[in-house]
Formats: structure tokens, sequence, C-alpha cells
């Protein structure tokens, strides 16, 4: 059985997180997960212990404190004409996670093509952020009951560079947090990017529900297969 580690604050890295232990010692391949806002590093553990062996399970703590054992990313509002960010703290934070995953893969010898960021609600907002702005610090992400700004598009890379990155987005048709119309929009936007990705949408609504789990362990284990074509719907 994993479980999780104490909590590590290395200066040498710049989010304070846990890992999954027991870790491999030679670990091939790096998955870092993100927890949504009011959440804590402790959230996504049960869907990092159903990945395999080799692969080190890294999760952060977001580093805007909203309460007892409670985190965010950036902090939101929300209202009646959406969801209203903190866009410096939403920055911030995606640059933060940029340096902590090359933290990781220089500490324990994992390159980008064998990394993946992923998280939940606002933890998968701030995977796309990462991963749509610096892609050739990971060869996928998911976005797992979030969305992707549209305060990003400044911070978009050029259509060659984000050609190697493999998306997921995953998303309740009842989510009264984030409209599936959010999960629709990334699936478009995706797809004039250029990006191979996958959408897959669920009868439930804002949680990471078990079918939700199980397609984003499938679509993680199909990583070093070829991709059909971008904006491929299921």
């Amino acid at each position: 059985m994993k479980t999780l580690s104490p909590l590590s604050t290395d200066p040498a890295f710049a989010l304070a997180f846990r890992t999954l232990q027991p870790a491999p010692s030679k670990p091939t391949s790096l998955l870092v997960l993100l927890h949504g806002v009011g959440g804590n590093e402790g959230n996504l553990a049960a869907l990092g212990a159903e990945t395999s062996g080799d692969t080190l399970v890294v999760l952060p703590r977001g580093p805007i404190t909203l309460g007892p054992q409670a985190f965010g990313w950036f902090r939101v509002a929300f209202s009646s004409q959406g969801p209203q960010i903190v866009a410096s703290e939403a920055d911030a934070s995606r640059r933060t996670l940029i340096d902590f995953i090359g933290q990781l893969q220089h500490a324990h010898g994992v390159d980008a093509a064998h990394t993946v960021v992923a998280g939940f609600s606002q933890g998968g907002i701030l995977s796309a952020s990462v991963a749509l702005t610096a892609p050739e610090r990971v060869a996928g992400f998911a976005v797992l009951a979030g969305r992707i700004l549209p305060e990003l598009e400044p911070q978009l890379a050029e259509a060659p560079r984000l050609s190697t990155l493999r998306g997921y987005v995953a998303h309740g048709r009842y989510d009264d947090k984030l409209p599936v119309s959010w999960a629709q929009r990334a699936d478009d936007w995706l797809t004039r990017l250029g990006v191979a990705h996958e959408t897959k949408l669920y009868p439930t609504g804002h949680e990471l529900g078990a079918a939700m789990r199980a397609d984003f362990l499938a679509w993680l284990a199909r990583g070093d297969q070829p991709w059909n074509r971008p904006g491929a719907r299921q």
C-alpha cells in the first residue's frame, strides 16, 4: 500500500510537497498532481497510488493559504459573469510550477518526455497553464473538471512547440462550479492550437468520480502510444 510522505519544505524546491511512498529509487516517469482551490496536497493521493510502480508521484501544496489545511494556486470569486481570478497570482503559480517541475526532473533524472502534470479543478487549470506556455517542460497534461484560462492567451507557446504535447480534458456535464461549456471551449481551443488531445464528458457534477479517474489512468498508461489526431472526442 502506498502512503504519503511527510511534507517536504526543502529550499532546493520552489514548493512544499509530498511524494507517494515507497517511491521508486530510479523512476522512469514523473507525475505531478495538483489539488483544487481550498484543498491540499493529499487530495489526489489515491489517484496517484493507482499509477505504475516506476512512476514518481509528487503532490505539491498550493502557495496560497486559504484556511487550515486549505490552499490554492490563486484566489477566485464566482459571479454571474463567470469566475473572476486574481490573474497575477495565477501567473505567479504557473511560473513557480514550471520551475518546480524542472527541479524535480533534475533531482530524479527524469526528462520532460516522461513527465505529466495533471490536476483537479484549479489544479487542472494550472496543469494546462504550465503545459501550454512551457511545452518543453512536460510531455502531457490533464484538466480534470477544470478549464483553460482565457487570460493565458498572451503567454501561449507557438504552434511548433505545442505539437509535442498530448492533453486530456475530462468534465462533468452537470458541473455547477465550472460549467461543461469550459470543457467544450478547451476542446475547441486545443484543436485550433494543434494539440493532440482527448475530451471526455461524464454524467456527474464538479467531482473526480470513479469513471473519470479510471479513464485518466488509462490515458496516462497510453502515453507512449501514437495519437490518432488532435481533438479526438469520445
